[in-house]
Order: structure tokens, then sequence, then C-alpha cells
């Protein structure tokens, strides 16, 4: 890569790749701890205290490591990426900056007291205090994707006499049509990778028989939970999201679709791969007239195609955003067979001896987190060539001065050093899981004995 263009891109999908890891988990997590301190205080069982607390110490660890990916991210917006700030700044800064200043304090405050303050709290602030990480963590998620969606679909904004953008209304910022479809998918997709990350964890101690109790409450929970969440990113999130993408975002649609020629009830590709030079799908598996059906709700709908656009103007590589977007529908359906199919043996009171299930579970914790990322590309790369879609290209956002060597250098840097986060980060959550929900209690006990 010869162009500082270029690096810069690929360092900021690669740091932002890394840090969304943590986040997902934890905006996952958040929700299923409440689930789990709700039980503990209707049936005043320990069990579901232990268990609540267990879960908030591997979110403590996700919290701690996604904050030191995220910083780097923060100042890549000066470092790399001034002439975008300098631009863009007077309106995504308002968001960015509510998400540290509110969200991050009161998710932070209270992980705190959730985690060394039980005792004074008491049963039922120590609830409101998972209820406030709740709260803190999606709050954050909002700021974040508020962010990302001014950025898919400007709104609230004037240009100012030099050339910068101007926040007109803060509530039409915060507000933004695509930011109410695309946070409830997003924050929708975290809390399946916390139920995957439950479950599996669940399985992993029912399968190595340690901590049986505590394995079939987790299973339970992460199965029960991801059923819902699976069915919701499909209908109603997904399917908005996708009306979104066709109305504002055309060429963007067409690329997922791989369609390169405008039609009247398009199919809907499940299978082919796009040949960009030849402009057509090989080998295609497609639904008659689904595409239009989704998208516009009539079979016979007219689909613009990307031929319809300048080629200026393609997502780019169309491959890479027609792929990640069937890797997250598809792995998106799959997942939805998985949950179901554990929710019905769960119902029959048959999960827990079907250890043929327990391993799908466990083998497919790596595959949402996969999947979220695949999401998160088709948006991003979708949106290109446009760094604020349709007003500021990308090739005018990076910093002027930085050149291609400092970029690398920075790059290798970042990768070299979360190489060894990501190694600690292995060894504190499998500490963790091989101690139990039970370790404090034991250790108590012992000190007593």
């Amino acid at each position: 890569m010869q162009s500082a263009l270029a690096v810069d891109r690929l360092q900021f999908a690669f740091t932002i790749t890394f840090h969304y890891i943590f986040p997902q988990i934890t905006m996952g997590l958040a929700l299923l701890i409440v689930v789990l301190k709700t039980m503990a205080l209707r049936t005043g069982n320990e069990h579901y205290n232990r268990a609540a607390r267990f879960w908030a110490k591997m979110f403590g660890i996700n919290f701690a490591v996604g904050v030191v990916t995220g910083i780097p991210m923060e100042f890549q917006f000066g470092t790399n990426w001034s002439a975008f700030s300098k631009a863009a700044g007077g309106v995504i800064g308002q968001t960015l900056a509510m998400e540290g200043v509110f969200s991050f304090f009161l998710e932070s405050s209270f992980l705190g007291l959730f985690l060394f303050g039980e005792k004074r709290l008491g049963r039922i602030g120590h609830w409101f205090s998972a209820m406030m990480i709740f709260v803190g963590s999606w709050l954050s998620g909002y700021f974040i994707v508020a962010t990302d969606a001014w950025m898919q679909h400007p709104v609230a904004y004037s240009l100012g006499p030099s050339g910068t953008f101007e926040l007109k209304s803060f509530w039409g910022l915060l507000l933004n049509p695509w930011t109410l479809w695309q946070y409830p998918h997003t924050m929708i997709g975290a809390v399946q990778t916390g139920c995957f990350v439950m479950a599996t964890i669940g399985a992993f101690y029912i399968l190595a028989g340690r901590h049986e109790d505590y394995g079939r409450t987790f299973v339970r929970v992460g199965v029960i939970v991801g059923v819902i969440a699976s069915i919701l990113q499909l209908y109603p999130t997904g399917d908005g999201q996708g009306v979104m993408i066709a109305r504002y975002q055309p060429v963007t649609l067409a690329a997922m679709e791989g369609l390169f020629h405008t039609e009247r009830g398009a199919p809907l590709a499940i299978l082919g791969q796009p040949d960009v030079a030849n402009q057509r799908l090989d080998n295609p598996l497609t639904i008659p007239r689904g595409l239009s059906f989704l998208t516009y709700r009539a079979w016979t709908a007219e689909v613009k195609g990307l031929e319809q656009f300048p080629r200026d103007a393609w997502p780019d590589p169309i491959e890479l955003v027609y792929y990640s977007y069937h890797i997250m529908v598809g792995l998106g359906t799959i997942f939805i067979a998985i949950f179901v199919i554990a929710a019905f043996l769960l119902w029959r009171e048959a999960l827990f001896r079907r250890r043929g299930m327990l391993w799908v579970i466990m083998l497919a914790m790596p595959f949402p987190f996969i999947a979220n990322m695949a999401g998160w590309i088709t948006a991003e790369v979708g949106r290109q060539p446009w760094l604020v879609y349709g007003i500021l290209r990308t090739s005018e956002g990076p910093s002027p001065l930085v050149s291609v060597g400092s970029a690398w250098f920075t790059l290798i840097g970042f990768m070299g050093l979360y190489t060894l986060l990501g190694i600690l980060y292995l060894f504190l959550v499998y500490r963790e899981i091989d101690r139990g929900p039970d370790a404090g209690v034991v250790a108590s006990s012992a000190s007593v004995n």
C-alpha cells in the first residue's frame, strides 16, 4: 500500500475491529446480569447472586480491555483523520463527548459499586447497580451508533462559512431515523453475542462435569434470551435497517445483493459470486422477486442496479460488501435455528442430556463475533467512497501531514501491543472460568476453617 489514505483506513479498520470484540460482550452481558439479579431478587436464591457476580467479573475484564482499545480510536480522529475532524467535529463531537462524560462514568461507577459494594448496598441497591450498568452500557452504545448514523445519513446540520458542518438541532441528531433502526439492530446483535458466551460457558461446565448447577442456569438464560434476540434481529430490526438502506443508500443495497442491472421484481441473492469486471453474479441461487418485496413491499417494484450510479460512487470493493453482508445474514439464520432447537429441547427438559446440542452451542461461540463484524463491514465499507454520506468523501478526510511510513509504523505498533493485550485477556478469562462462580465462597470457607 503506497497511499497514506489506504493505510489510515487499514489502521482504523484493525483497531476498531479488535476493539469491538469487547463492547459487544459487555453490552450483551449487561442485560443478562440484570436478568440474573432479577431472578435472585424474586427468589431469594443465593445461587443467582453468585452467578451474577461471576458474570460481572467477566464484564469487568471485557470493560477494561474495551476502554484500553477504545482510547486509541479517539486519538486517531486527530492524528490520522484531522481533516474529517475539522469538518465534522462540530456535529459528531457532541455525541462522542456525551458518550465519554455520561455513559462511561455511569457504567464504570456502578460496576465498581456492583463488584465491591454488595454488603452496603443491600439486595435492592445491588440490583439497582446492575440496572445502572445496563443503562450506562446501552446508553454508550446509543451515542456511538448515533455518531455513525449521522455519517450514514447526515441530518440536522448546516454548512458553516469556513466549510465545516454545524449542528442545527441536537435532538435532530439524536433522533436521526437511521439511528432508530441501526441502534436496536446493533444492540440485539450484542445480546446474541452475550447469550452465546453465557450459554457456551454453561455448556462447557455441564460437559466437563464441573459447576453443573451454574452451567444449567447459564445455558437456560442464554438460550431463552437468545431465541428472542435472534428473531428480533431478523424482524423487525434487520428488516427496518434494510428498508433504510434501500431508501437512502440504493447503491449500497445493489452492492450488498450483487445487483448490477436494474430490475423489476428483483431477485434476492442467497448465494453467488459477484464478477465486477463483467457486471454479473456467477452461480446465483436466488429467491425470485424477493428483493423487491423485502425492500419496497411490492413483488414487482423496481430495484436500481449498480449500472444506474457513476463508478466513482460504487462502494469499493464490491466483493467485500457482498460477502460480508451474506455472511452476516447466513450466520443470523443459523443462530435462529440453533436457539430455536435449543429452546425446544429446553422446553422438553431434554437439553442438558443432549451432549451433541451442547457441543453445537459451545462450538458456535465465535460466530456471533464474526456476524457482528461482518455487519459493521457491510455498513462502513458499503458507505464508501463517503466518510459522511453524500457530502464528504473519504479521500478528503485524512491528515495531510501524516506520511505512509508513519501510518505503517503506528499500525504495526498497534498490532504488536494488541497481540500482547489479547494474550493477557485470554489468560484472565481462562482464570475466571477455571475458578468458577463459587470461587469467592470456597475462599471464604477456607479462611474461616
